[in-house]
């Protein structure tokens, strides 16, 4: 009796360990995509309902514009919360890119060279049109309040379109047109010192459209040039590269009803500007030429 009681266990053992494997292996998988799914649902909750009011601790709240046309239930204008770990050097753009690879892959923005020279990514920060990239969250209160370029068809989310906006840049004929060609093929067109100094702060716009964003005029009339593109005409026709007859026409674009003479001054465009270009100035200087361009001493 006493060999049979261990042959009874062995039997019964191997019966049991592999009952227990059976189970294990029917609810691993379904243990594992339980925990994946209460993961995702524990981020979510916290992006979206769970982030604190005011910035605390070593996160702040990042507050999200939202609208997509084509996606029934997100049609309705609406801001997303995201609990965004702060990190020294952060910018806007760092915290939206976060966002949108650990939250909500569906989060769409402009971005590029992360350099504030491509100005994809002008962004409505915290009330003012400022580059996301070049804005850094440590100078900012929170929440941080992020929002589509005003005055702008917005297309989904953070995303305007832009359309409207490059017409009004290509309307200024925006590139180099000399009168007179060089002396041979491989020669350059020269500029003294003091020309190039005159327009060096025009060159430096890189079509962020934040300064069309802020202006009060374009908002109201749609057919005014503004002030990127009127910087554009002035960063031409001040070139005396290209000639007076040159010159003369492009200040001829510009003396008209939706041209210099509707800017009144107010010097917002300036104020955003990424860039420090004094478009005000140059608007006003464009005035200025084209009031001498039409005087008549006779």
């Amino acid at each position: 009796m006493s060999t049979q009681v261990p042959e009874e266990q062995d039997q019964e053992q191997p019966e049991s360990v592999e009952q227990e494997a059976e189970t294990a292996v029917e609810e691993e998988p379904a243990s594992h995509g339980d925990r994946r799914r209460a993961e995702r649902d524990a981020k979510r909750q916290q992006s979206v309902s769970g982030a604190p009011a005011e910035i605390e601790g070593d996160t702040f709240q990042l507050k999200v514009f939202r609208y997509d046309p084509e996606v029934e239930g997100k049609m309705e204008p609406r801001f997303d919360d995201f609990a965004i770990p702060r990190e020294k050097g952060m910018t806007v753009l760092d915290a939206l890119i976060y966002a949108r690879d650990r939250y909500d892959t569906t989060l769409t923005f402009r971005h590029s060279c992360r350099q504030a020279v491509c100005g994809s990514d002008a962004l409505f920060i915290n009330g003012r049109q400022r580059l996301g990239c070049q804005t850094q969250i440590s100078d900012l209160e929170g929440p941080v309040r992020v929002e589509p370029l005003p005055h702008q068809d917005v297309v989904k989310d953070l995303v305007v379109d832009m359309e409207h906006f490059y017409d009004q840049m290509h309307a200024v004929e925006p590139f180099f047109q000399p009168e007179e060609e060089s002396d041979g093929d491989l020669e350059e067109y020269r500029q003294t010192r003091e020309n190039r100094e005159k327009i060096k702060m025009s060159t430096r716009c890189i079509w962020c459209g934040a300064c069309m964003s802020s202006c009060n005029v374009a908002a109201g009339d749609n057919q005014y040039l503004g002030p990127a593109a009127i910087n554009k005409a002035y960063r031409f026709a001040m070139d005396k590269r290209e000639g007076e007859n040159m010159k003369e026409h492009r200040l001829n674009v510009m003396d008209q009803e939706h041209g210099v003479w509707r800017c009144q001054t107010q010097f917002s465009c300036t104020n955003v500007c990424p860039k420090d270009i004094p478009l005000t100035e140059h608007i006003q200087e464009l005035k200025r030429e084209a009031v001498k361009q039409n005087l008549k001493f006779w």
